[in-house]
């Protein structure tokens, strides 16, 4: 009896630490998930050392504090923007461009990509067209937008919507095409016109993974509202960045690029509330 104690003692002995090791090694193993105050602790370790690798950098001398600012610098000249020289409009501005342009941007794009993704027939007819396009670099389209719309908002709101557009009817047609084909069987099954089985069975589908996408091809539509403000603009985000270039305000052009980092993580972590909210049988 005392051998056998004996041996299963040894036995676990062995098997704790083994078993200590294996927790250790769970937070890397491929598709492991953090708590909350993990992953946030990580991420604020993250910026921590951001920020001070740039601040040595500011101060150490090896690159001149004229064009590159520490944060302190451009944390007080995002401030004095807000404060002094009426910031806030330009900011309003440009987000009014981004959803402008953005709504539009999905209104073509959505039932595009839903019919696409339906039918053969318009997916072969549409991705002729579609698929070029994407190829297409939207600044190249400055002279022509600046020649039809002239210098107001119609231009720039264009130029906003030829660079998501085409990626955004991808996409789409893509989340349709991922539903599953047991589903639409079934619903022709028990009788189901196409009309019933699109609006139905495919679009509440497939609605999770269109919110998605509309989320990360905003992100996209925010990197180009600097280009569509630089060319002829008096006011916005980009407006603001090309007078302070004139006057070697780097600290000004820094503070322009963290509001637009900023308003996009807003937006962001905005749509994927919604989506936790709208859609909690996925979480």
């Amino acid at each position: 009896m005392s051998e056998v104690l004996y041996s299963a003692t040894l036995k676990s002995a062995d098997e704790a630490p083994a078993t200590s090791r294996a927790n250790k090694r769970s937070i890397f193993e491929y598709g492991s998930s953090l708590r909350f105050e993990f992953k946030l602790g990580l991420g604020l370790l993250a910026w921590i050392c951001f920020l001070c690798g740039w601040h040595w950098l500011s101060i150490s001398g090896l690159a001149n504090q004229t064009l590159l600012p520490g944060p302190v610098r451009v944390l007080e000249a995002w401030v004095t923007l807000f404060t002094e020289r009426g910031f806030a409009v330009d900011v309003i501005q440009s987000v009014k461009r981004i959803f402008a342009s953005f709504g539009i941007a999905i209104a073509i794009a959505l039932p595009l990509g839903i019919l696409m993704g339906a039918y053969a027939p318009v997916a072969a007819f549409f991705n002729a067209l579609v698929s070029p396009f994407r190829y297409l670099p939207a600044p190249s389209f400055v002279p022509l937008l600046l020649m039809w719309l002239g210098t107001g908002d119609s231009q720039k709101i264009a130029l906003l919507v030829i660079g998501v557009v085409f990626f955004l009817i991808s996409l789409f047609m893509d989340n349709t095409r991922t539903v599953s084909a047991e589903l639409v069987e079934c619903s022709r099954t028990l009788g189901a016109t196409r009309r019933n089985v699109l609006w139905h069975v495919l679009l509440p589908a497939a609605l999770p993974s269109y919110v998605d996408t509309a989320r990360q091809m905003l992100a996209m539509s925010w990197t180009y509202l600097v280009i569509a403000e630089i060319v002829a603009s008096t006011d916005g985000i980009g407006a603001m960045m090309m007078r302070a270039r004139r006057f070697v305000q780097v600290d000004d052009i820094m503070a322009g690029i963290l509001t637009i980092g900023l308003l996009g993580l807003l937006a962001d972590i905005t749509i994927r509330l919604l989506h936790r909210l709208c859609f909690r049988y996925l979480y």
